[in-house]
């Protein structure tokens, strides 16, 4: 019997569901708020036309269209595809302030936003690869 329970659209799995799912890379930064090296990811340079899904739980983040190479090492969005498919929260950590990026179905941690990108939006959506998964278009 799985402990996976689905609470108005929430997706709450125990922690060794999730190890079981996710790579260790993909369960430290979804499940532990890591981050995966600068210019390491998967993603970083793909340009490859599609929709970045949470690698959590399947949920749509991030459209190709969106993506921008802002040199910063991690792929780069201007918005989300959907304002409701991501949470923000106030991130203290590591001696700085900063907004941290959720999935809003499973809270998976993404990465962070920061006002310094491109139009329209001005926001840089900077997003560990391992938590996406492309499905191209």
């Amino acid at each position: 019997m799985s402990d996976t329970k689905s609470t108005a659209d929430k997706v709450v799995k125990s922690e060794a569901e999730w190890r079981a799912e996710l790579t260790p890379m993909q369960y430290a930064i979804l499940r532990e708020k890591a981050t995966e090296r600068p210019f390491s990811g998967e993603y970083e340079f793909t340009e490859t036309p599609g929709t970045y899904i949470c690698a959590g739980c399947g949920q749509t983040l991030f459209e190709s269209d969106a993506k921008f190479d802002s040199g910063c090492g991690w792929p780069s969005f201007t918005q989300p595809s959907r304002e409701s498919h991501v949470d923000e929260e106030r991130d203290t950590t590591h001696g700085m302030i900063r907004t941290e990026v959720l999935c809003s179905k499973c809270d998976g941690h993404l990465g962070h936003v920061f006002n310094d990108g491109p139009g329209p939006t001005g926001l840089r959506y900077c997003i560990n690869s391992a938590a996406l998964k492309l499905q191209p278009k």
